[in-house]
């Protein structure tokens, strides 16, 4: 039990100390903004593709691909209802404008709930390793997770901060995106064998909400300038960077 609770706020804490990272570095330049929203798009892409889908499809074969399809559906669904109810979030974000220079807060807020979504499935993942009694593999697991948030959570903060959120409440926000995660880790652990069984399609429904935020919002808002090259290696840089990260972790 010593070693989940270590693993959940291990994973959780790692998302709020990227987030600590943001925080420090503050608001980037607006002309750089697209170019830092374009990185994050990568990171998220590798993320949700090595993280979130391919587990789910190792996980149910074949066989249960249909799962791994239903779930990615579903999230990306998920997602779009969200975004007819995001306005009612502008308190909790502290901001009153849909747009604020090019950046709609709608898509804002549609990327820090998929982060979120995204950190349970994932806090359940961590959970669950534990659940099976092989300490070697879950520890391997955890640290694989608690790499990748780093960087997740430094990426959360820049867009909150150039849509007008304050430095304060988006690392606030940034860092209940990683509390859900610890929720997740525990709920894994003492359900492991129910979470076994629904876990695959979460990781997808995860996976689906993080493909239709960066396909239907980020990668549109970074294209509203004239940086499109420097956008676009940007993120690749991103991709490459994450996909690197994963590969190296797994090992």
């Amino acid at each position: 039990m010593q070693y989940v609770f270590i693993t959940a706020f291990g994973v959780g804490g790692a998302t709020i100390i990227g987030a600590l990272v943001g925080f420090a570095v503050g608001r980037i330049p607006a002309k750089w903004n697209s170019v830092i929203l374009g990185f994050a798009a990568g990171i998220m892409l590798a993320a949700a593709v090595f993280g979130l889908i391919l587990p789910s499809i190792d996980a149910v074969g074949a066989g249960g691909i249909w799962k791994t399809a239903v779930g990615i559906i579903s999230g990306a669904l998920f997602l779009n209802l969200a975004d007819k109810f995001t306005p009612y979030l502008y308190g909790i974000a502290g901001v009153e404008k849909k747009q604020r220079g090019n950046v709609s807060v709608n898509n804002v807020l549609l990327f820090v709930m998929a982060i979120a979504i995204h950190n349970f499935p994932e806090g359940i993942a961590a959970g669950v390793a534990f659940g099976t009694g092989d300490i070697g593999n879950a520890v391997s697991v955890a640290v694989g997770i608690a790499l990748q948030n780093i960087p997740e959570g430094m990426v959360i903060i820049s867009p909150m901060i150039f849509a007008g959120v304050s430095r304060v409440r988006a690392f606030i926000i940034a860092s209940v995106t990683g509390v859900v995660e610890i929720v997740g880790t525990f709920i894994g652990f003492f359900a492991s064998h129910i979470s076994e069984a629904v876990l695959p399609f979460l990781l997808a429904f995860a996976g689906g909400t993080m493909l239709y935020v960066i396909i239907d919002d980020m990668i549109p808002e970074t294209q509203s300038n004239s940086r499109h090259f420097l956008v676009s290696c940007a993120v690749i840089t991103g991709f490459v960077a994450m996909t690197v990260l994963n590969t190296v972790i797994s090992q």
